[in-house]
């Protein structure tokens, strides 16, 4: 884990200031804060949630040093007994959340903050940055891997990534959205990803000719021999001399595969593919990169182009045309006597008011076992199969309708109670097979790349009234004073 992680420092400044606000009006009641997000990236149909793991690793560590300390004194700001305070600074709050690689959408609570006040603004920072970058890229390879019709899609963007940590979450985050390895080494010591790679252009080009350089390097890596063929001329030499060396290993007993990294990848992968064929090796698979993504690689899935493994690199792991997961980080709750009072953010825009209160999820199944809807419930209500339920629009608006669910499934879990870790996360290759498992519980029209249909997520009838009370007191509120 990145060492910057382990410091309380990695918050936004803004956090530190109104702790030691909160401190001096001795404002440490009891709080709850939600994690969600407003809207899909990629104008999608769905998101995967991912960092969950990072994010309690981080927890668990996460303090001020002396040195941290230190550097504070020399703002100016911060009075001497805060810092004290802050030196036995631990997390010790309670946390609710959903299981990685599980299928999110907007609105919803996905992760559930309970601590003193102090403590959840600190740790605000750290929660926005793990959770929506590592979600931000789970979601991207999951567009990749299922435009590939759920091919295999390597992952190899190091060299283009934000930075180190950047390119390590990214590789974590791509692998949970479905890749099947990295070509980021510390990533597959790190987090037990495979790594995967062979050859780069130089490696052809440091030898007289293309033949001696393919030559040497199946001699060298037998059993692990993909073959650049573009790096003179991909038809006229490169799959000629491909062809020449991969043939001694086919005598071998022995498999290769043909990478392309230029060209026109549809047109090129079509002739190789007969000259493969031709040559009696029909086993051979064809590698394809060169600044992929979601959209390139349906459309030539589409055209039906004989493409076994797609390596994806810049477009995936900074998340090509979307720079940012909308997660936000909002105060839902709070214990000034003893009892949760409830409050919610108000907004000219409705979409951005929030839903007040202590909340639970839920997954709503129809009788074939297909994901209906999300619904968010206050946190005591208990949501019964069969029976049936008015649910209401998340923005408290007149939107209605009525269900009976025939299966229901909770989506918050404890993971930890009171800065103790009280769930056993699943290792990496487990969040990757459940985010495959869960995606087959939704239609098609969801998942599509281009105008998804819209799953719903909906509001109990408790929820419902708790928001649209708060609301109208808001408003006499606001014209008692006008």
């Amino acid at each position: 884990m990145n060492c910057f992680y382990k410091s309380a420092l990695f918050t936004d400044f803004y956090e530190l200031t109104m702790a030691q606000g909160y401190w001096k009006r001795r404002m440490t009641m009891p709080v709850v804060f939600d994690y969600f997000f407003r809207r899909h990236p990629f104008g999608g149909g769905y998101s995967v949630f991912a960092g969950l793991e990072t994010l309690i690793d981080a927890l668990e560590d996460f303090a001020f040093s002396q040195e941290d300390l230190d550097y504070l004194a020399t703002l100016g700001l911060f009075e001497e007994n805060f810092l004290e305070y802050l030196s036995s600074f631990r997390f010790k709050g309670t946390i609710y959340a959903a299981r990685e690689g599980e299928i999110v959408f907007p609105q919803e609570p996905l992760l559930r903050v309970e601590s003193d006040l102090i403590t959840a603004q600190i740790v605000e920072g750290i929660v926005l940055n793990v959770l929506n970058f590592q979600s931000l890229i789970a979601t991207k390879a999951a567009r990749v891997w299922n435009a590939s019709r759920r091919g295999a899609i390597m992952e190899f963007g190091l060299r283009r990534a934000q930075g180190a940590d950047g390119a390590l979450s990214a590789s974590r985050a791509a692998f949970i959205g479905g890749a099947v390895g990295t070509s980021n080494t510390l990533a597959g010591k790190e987090y037990g990803i495979p790594v995967l790679g062979t050859m780069a252009h130089s490696w052809i080009m440091s030898y007289p000719s293309e033949l001696e350089a393919f030559n040497a390097y199946a001699d060298i890596y037998p059993k692990n021999t993909v073959f650049l063929i573009d790096t003179y001329n991909s038809l006229e030499s490169g799959i000629v001399n491909a062809i020449e060396a991969g043939k001694k290993l086919k005598e071998k007993g022995l498999s290769f595969g043909v990478r392309l990294d230029s060209g026109d990848i549809d047109y090129l992968s079509r002739m190789i593919r007969s000259r493969l064929d031709e040559a009696g090796l029909q086993d051979v698979k064809i590698v394809v990169s060169n600044e992929l993504n979601e959209e390139i690689i349906e459309s030539l899935v589409d055209d039906k182009a004989p493409i076994d493994v797609w390596g994806v690199g810049t477009n995936l792991v900074t998340g090509g045309n979307e720079a940012a997961f909308t997660g936000v980080y909002k105060l839902s709750a709070i214990d000034p006597e003893g009892e949760k009072r409830p409050v919610m953010k108000f907004s000219d825009n409705p979409e951005k008011s929030t839903n007040p209160g202590v909340k639970n999820l839920w997954r709503i199944y129809d009788e074939k076992g297909a994901a209906r809807l999300d619904l968010i419930s206050c946190s005591e209500e208990e949501i019964q199969e069969g029976t049936e339920y008015i649910v209401h629009h998340p923005s408290a608006d007149w939107r209605q309708l009525k269900i009976v669910p025939a299966r229901i499934e909770p989506l918050l879990f404890k993971v930890m109670d009171h800065g103790v870790r009280v769930l056993d996360l699943p290792d990496i290759k487990e969040c990757q097979a459940f985010m495959k498992e869960r995606i087959k519980s939704f239609d098609s029209t969801y998942l599509r790349l281009l105008n998804p249909h819209i799953y719903k997520v909906s509001i109990t009838d408790r929820l419902y009234d708790l928001k649209v009370s708060l609301i109208n007191a808001f408003l006499k509120q606001k014209l008692s004073r006008s």
